[in-house]
């Protein structure tokens, strides 16, 4: 598809996020308990959930050269490079609810200046997720 004054346009939203992560039977459990979604995929080396209009694929860090070479697999230790929201429509209930899970948060909730409440909140692999109202 394209458009002749911009060029190519992207045909659809972004449909899947693969995540690197170290200890993959640690990180699915979580997203399963987390989440609370069921695993609609998985083999040695990767778990994928369904989020709606966008899967999480965990894949085990060791499987990741081969698809991103030639640029390298960053550790987890070497700090946050993203941020995923999901919105709520009760940032301070489902803080409750992740309580209740075991999670612990980054931060919040909190009022933003740009007018949303949120909290955040790491998974074992590192990676940053924020709730927003």
């Amino acid at each position: 598809m394209t458009d002749e004054t911009s060029g190519p346009v992207w045909p659809a939203p972004i449909s899947a996020i693969t995540l690197f992560v170290e200890d993959l039977a640690a990180t699915k459990r979580f997203y399963r308990e987390v989440f609370d979604l069921p695993v609609t995929f998985e083999n040695d080396a990767s778990a994928v959930f369904d989020f709606g209009n966008t899967i999480i694929n965990l894949l085990a860090a060791t499987e990741a050269p081969e698809l991103i070479e030639p640029a390298p697999v960053a550790g987890p230790d070497a700090g946050a490079r993203a941020q995923f929201t999901i919105p709520v429509a009760d940032v301070d209930a489902m803080c409750a609810t992740l309580a209740a899970r075991g999670v612990t948060l980054l931060n919040g909730p909190m009022d933003r200046p740009w007018g949303i409440r949120t909290a955040s909140f790491r998974d074992p692999g590192g990676h940053i997720w924020e709730i927003a109202q």
